[in-house]
């Protein structure tokens, strides 16, 4: 890790954000010793829970066994398939013997949308999640996860496509929890323009997050850029001031 981008960053989010919650990060590394390994069954069941640790300052590192929840296990890379009748889980169920979330209509439009659901083979043994100033230079840091408040998220968007021309720099796509703030946003990091990704719409990870809070996803390398064109942007306007304004430090 680039400390003088840690340092430059942090510097920048005091003054444009007021000190506003600061960002989670992760990677994936096959050593050891980087954060504390979390013990099956000893966290939340949902890893959204879970991160509510780190976004207080504890890093924390995952493997395959540490992750509960069968759809954690598929959206942070560390399994393929998804559980049987998933197709009736995610719509209306089957009756007495699974019920159903209801996010879709039909088993059928589930199939559909599995068609076109990405994969992600977690290419570490573990998945190490750390908070922005806990970042040591030892540290990769490959996506940049913000829990934000509405207008702290208003800048980030806006930041995110500044310099780009296409209106899609930022996308929101269906999906779990887990998977906007970890699978999406670590596919971006390979394309040629990476975009950023908003989250944390799913109803079952909702409970394990403020009620103030939506995310704000992006790959590490557009973030840098995102860095860099801090000041020459609208945070530097009078718009910008009268938000900030609003926007109250963690």
């Amino acid at each position: 890790m680039d400390t003088t981008v840690k340092e430059k960053f942090s510097s920048l989010w005091k003054k444009y954000f007021n000190n506003a919650e600061l960002p989670i990060t992760f990677y994936y590394t096959s050593e050891e010793g980087h954060a504390r390994l979390v013990e099956p069954e000893s966290v939340f069941r949902c890893v959204i829970g879970a991160l509510s640790d780190v976004r207080e300052g504890n890093s924390l590192c995952f493997d395959a066994d540490s992750i509960g929840c069968s759809g954690g296990k598929r959206y942070l890379g560390y399994a393929d398939g998804i559980m049987p009748g998933f197709e009736y889980f995610l719509s209306y169920g089957i009756p007495g013997s699974l019920p159903g979330e209801r996010y879709c209509k039909s088993p059928e439009l589930v199939r559909e949308l599995m068609k076109n659901t990405p994969s992600l083979k977690a290419p570490g043994r573990f998945i190490v999640f750390k908070r922005w100033d806990n970042l040591e230079e030892s540290d990769e840091p490959e996506v940049v996860i913000f829990f934000a408040q509405p207008d702290v998220l208003a800048g980030l968007f806006t930041l995110a496509r500044f310099d780009e021309a296409d209106r899609n720099a930022v996308i929101t796509p269906f999906g779990s929890g887990c998977s906007t703030i970890v699978q999406y946003p670590y596919l971006e990091k390979n394309s040629d323009r990476p975009r950023g990704v908003i989250g944390m719409f799913d109803p079952s990870a909702r409970p394990f997050v403020p009620d103030n809070k939506i995310t704000f996803s992006v790959p590490m390398s557009k973030f840098v850029t995102m860095i860099d064109n801090m000041e020459e942007s609208f945070l530097i306007t009078e718009t910008w001031q009268r938000i900030q304004k609003r926007i109250k430090s963690a």
